[in-house]
């Protein structure tokens, strides 16, 4: 067995994680066109959102750590716009698209609450 990250252990990566494979699913049945337009785009957005939080956790200040967590919400709210313009856009249907809009909400909130956590924990230690 290997040996882990730290932030493989965090729940808000792992559910993150889950949310790229959610997305890279959903892709699967776009038009070959759309290779490097919106589904270029959408796996960039939803791979940052790990990527972010990976990074994040790696960095000894809470006001460091805050800025990852930061920019991993707002590569979320980029994954989510996406997502409601491929359905726009008829290149997947709703039913699949509102899933992981689902989770993607309730990641948000998570990853809110998290970088909300890093920064009045790093206020209080000044």
């Amino acid at each position: 067995m290997r040996k882990q990250f730290p932030f493989e252990k965090l729940e808000v990566w792992q559910d993150a994680r889950r949310l790229v494979q959610d997305v890279y699913a959903c892709l699967r049945e776009f038009p070959k066109e759309e290779r490097f337009g919106l589904t270029s785009q959408l796996t960039r957005a939803a791979v940052s959102v790990v990527n972010n939080l990976a990074e994040g956790s790696g960095r000894a200040s809470l006001k460091d750590q805050a800025h990852f967590s930061n920019q991993a919400y707002g590569s979320l709210m980029e994954t989510a716009c996406d997502l409601i313009l491929v359905t726009d856009l008829k290149f997947t249907d709703q039913t699949v698209t509102d899933p992981i809009l689902n989770h993607a909400y309730d990641l948000s909130v998570r990853i809110h609450n998290l970088r909300e956590s890093q920064i009045r924990r790093a206020e209080e230690s000044r």
